[in-house]
């Protein structure tokens, strides 16, 4: 056979094989196949017992995605004393009531949430290859995305209605409460830093005295973000966004996290130090993709069921 460029058509046609092969698993199996992590956070007080938060992300959510449907109310069968949701619920205008749907029976447990901007607005079609590019160039996700224009306004109004009718806490730029076991629990949340409509300022000061344990939420993890929070004393924050680099190169790890974090802390338990303190840093890989680009690679969709302790 002929070479073209050079290379022997058979390696090239090999090559393209190896491609495609390799995208139907990233698109058809990986990006549905869903898993729990499980990860222990010594963050509270002595004498506390144990307290298991799910942390949810990124869901991402399409009209007719069943399978994600049925995993994500499948989770209520574990029992969290409360769930955390990070944002990204829709990436279709259409998702709401598979939404809502989805999430019912976690809904049956106390809850907070913030949003993130696929929450606001629909996604747009976007070159993947565009992410590495401009990461190589130092430019992207410095400081986030100027708010958006001239785009798709995802219906997210009733999903916070039902969020709030069902006794979760928003914290979009706002301080909230939960009372578990005896227990108060603070929560802080911001709006989301990746459309520049983070306002720490409005719920700046830090843990709250009387409080039990304190944690930050945030949808994007913008290191501006996370030095305020860790500044503050927080000893939890939990976000998402960064699908955790939702295509990851084996023993290396992800290339991109969609905003100024490092790769290295694009999902999972980390610390972070600023201001003399130090914080457990969670990022959720999240369970779901931009509708546009629907592949998943040595990143499995997920949620997390955190089990925080006291210190041993």
């Amino acid at each position: 056979m002929r070479a073209r460029y050079g290379v022997p058509l058979k390696v090239t046609a090999g090559i393209a094989a190896v491609g495609a092969a390799g995208l139907a698993y990233a698109a058809g199996f990986e990006a549905r196949s869903f898993r729990l992590r499980r990860v222990s956070v010594p963050v509270l007080q002595e004498g506390m017992r144990p307290l298991r938060i799910l942390h949810v992300s990124d869901i991402h959510m399409v009209s007719g995605q069943r399978k994600k449907q049925r995993w994500l109310r499948s989770l209520a069968g574990l029992r969290p004393d409360f769930v955390v949701n990070t944002g990204d619920n829709l990436s279709d205008p259409e998702g709401v009531p598979e939404v809502l749907d989805a999430l019912g029976p976690l809904m049956e447990f106390p809850g907070v949430y913030v949003f993130g901007s696929n929450d606001y607005y629909g996604p747009a079609l976007r070159n993947p290859a565009r992410y590495i590019y401009e990461k190589a160039q130092g430019r992207h996700g410095l400081n986030g995305n100027a708010p958006a224009v001239n785009v798709v306004h995802n219906p997210w109004e009733p999903m916070r209605d039902a969020f709030d009718a069902a006794g979760w806490v928003g914290l979009t730029n706002a301080r909230g409460r939960l009372k578990i076991d005896g227990h108060e629990i603070a929560l802080t949340g911001v709006d989301d830093p990746h459309i520049k409509r983070d306002r720490y300022a409005e719920v700046a000061g830090g843990p709250e005295p009387d409080a039990d344990l304190s944690i930050g939420v945030v949808h994007a993890p913008y290191l501006r973000t996370l030095e305020a929070f860790t500044t503050d004393g927080y000893p939890l924050i939990l976000g998402g966004h960064t699908h955790g680099g939702q295509l990851r190169i084996p023993f290396y790890g992800a290339l991109v996290t969609n905003c100024d974090l490092d790769t290295a802390r694009a999902r999972g338990l980390s610390t972070y130090d600023a201001g003399g303190h130090t914080s457990y840093l969670h990022v959720s890989a999240g369970c779901g993709t931009n509708r546009y680009t629907p592949v998943r690679f040595a990143c499995p969709p997920e949620a997390t069921l955190l089990t925080l302790t006291p210190p041993r």
